[in-house]
């Protein structure tokens, strides 16, 4: 863990200010889930404490398997084309963000991430608010037709929200 100081606390900027990590800079030693590729960016290598940051790629019309992480909460930033996610019990719910969008998975809910191009790859970027590497894989049976979820706005009245 990395000591840090208060502005005008003394500490050395320059070993403990900004880090920036380049592209061939990611380590692609971090846990995988079936059908992802997943590559650390900012965590323990370069002082962060409190998150996790990355980058995610699935290939064309692949899957992940079902999973979730645990007690940490994720924020994917679709970079580059279209992603499905299909979440709950028996991956019940699902919805589609494109590319400029965000989607919050918070603790413990069971998801899969899905490419819904069979002919781009998609590209994320991924951050976690902690970095214990927790990826527990589930042995989920998918129903057949998921109910599809618009937006949710919690800051919306119930009788607003669609």
């Amino acid at each position: 863990m990395t000591e840090q100081a208060a502005p005008g606390g003394g500490a050395d900027w320059r070993t403990q200010g900004v880090r920036v990590v380049p592209p061939d800079g990611l380590d692609a030693n971090t846990p995988q889930t079936p059908g992802m590729s997943r590559a650390a960016a900012v965590g323990a290598r370069t002082g962060a404490v409190g998150l996790w940051a990355g980058t995610v790629t699935i290939d064309p019309g692949a899957r992940t398997g079902a999973h979730h992480h645990g007690p940490l909460e994720s924020v994917i930033y679709v970079v580059r084309g279209r992603a499905r996610m299909r979440w709950g019990d028996r991956l019940e719910f699902v919805a589609e963000a494109g590319e400029g969008s965000f989607v919050f998975v918070p603790p413990w809910v069971p998801h899969q991430e899905i490419n819904a191009s069979d002919d781009e790859p998609l590209h994320c970027a991924l951050v976690r608010n902690g970095q214990s590497p927790v990826v527990v894989a589930l042995d989920i049976a998918g129903v057949e037709q998921p109910v599809e979820v618009a937006e949710v706005d919690l800051l919306r009245p119930a009788h607003e929200r669609p």
